[in-house]
């Protein structure tokens, strides 16, 4: 039996840009992420790597092809089916961390917990734990706004894996930080990750940080090839 986490066969998307003006993003792409794996995903500015994100992540849906999570077929159902799969099996990490500013950094991870029915100690707990894990577990009871910009983003990967999934999306999540921050902040991700043995699918144009992770495969002309990792 395969221990893919992700798979997506033939996954093609086209966007109607007024009269008569389609334009095909995805014309038919083929990825497959195995547990553990984290994989790094390169592609040129408008290439659609958002756009494959969103469909890998259950936030958008393909024109034709199949997107399946843990062996899971996920492209024919409903959607409230495909919420409460978004909300138990994928973390999702943008370039801008997207924490809620009323709430502190700990609350911000007991939420998602809290709405998928887990007990607010056991979610506390958790938070915590995975506060301690990326460095900032001092500001657990610091709203965003108290906190630098890599302290955020780590908040953030807390969040995107506080219901423990099996899948993680990430849509340059160091690109809005400083040389020097990213790469402590890419690092307290990696750590993360390889300490769930979940699969990883992380945009990046930072060839060096895609150097770091396990295969890197670039999205151009609308389909998926491998590329070999920078020195």
């Amino acid at each position: 039996m395969s221990d893919a986490m992700l798979r997506l066969s033939g996954v093609k998307k086209t966007y109607n840009a007024g009269r008569s003006n389609e334009v095909c993003v995805l014309q038919g792409v083929d990825l497959e992420l195995r547990a553990g794996e984290l994989v790094a995903l390169v592609a040129p500015s408008g290439a659609g790597k958002s756009t494959l994100l969103h469909i890998a992540g259950l936030l958008d849906t393909p024109d034709t092809g199949r997107v399946e999570i843990a062996g899971t077929d996920m492209t024919g159902l409903s959607d409230r089916r495909r919420t409460i799969a978004r909300r138990q099996d994928v973390g999702f990490v943008y370039q801008f961390h997207h924490l809620l500013p009323e709430f502190t950094a700990l609350e911000n991870i007991v939420l998602p917990q809290l709405a998928n029915g887990v007990a607010r100690g056991e979610a506390e707990t958790r938070a915590r734990q995975l506060l301690a894990q990326v460095g900032v577990v001092e500001r657990a009871s610091h709203r965003p706004s108290a906190m630098s910009g890599g302290e955020q983003q780590r908040v953030a990967f807390c969040r995107a894996l506080a219901n423990q999934p099996r899948l993680l999306l990430a849509d340059e999540p160091t690109g809005n930080l400083d040389p020097g921050t990213s790469d402590q902040v890419f690092a307290a991700l990696m750590e993360l990750v390889r300490g769930t043995g979940l699969a990883a699918l992380i945009a990046t144009h930072n060839l060096q940080l895609a150097a770091r992770m396990d295969r890197v495969v670039e999205l151009n002309h609308g389909t998926i090839a491998a590329r070999p990792k920078s020195d």
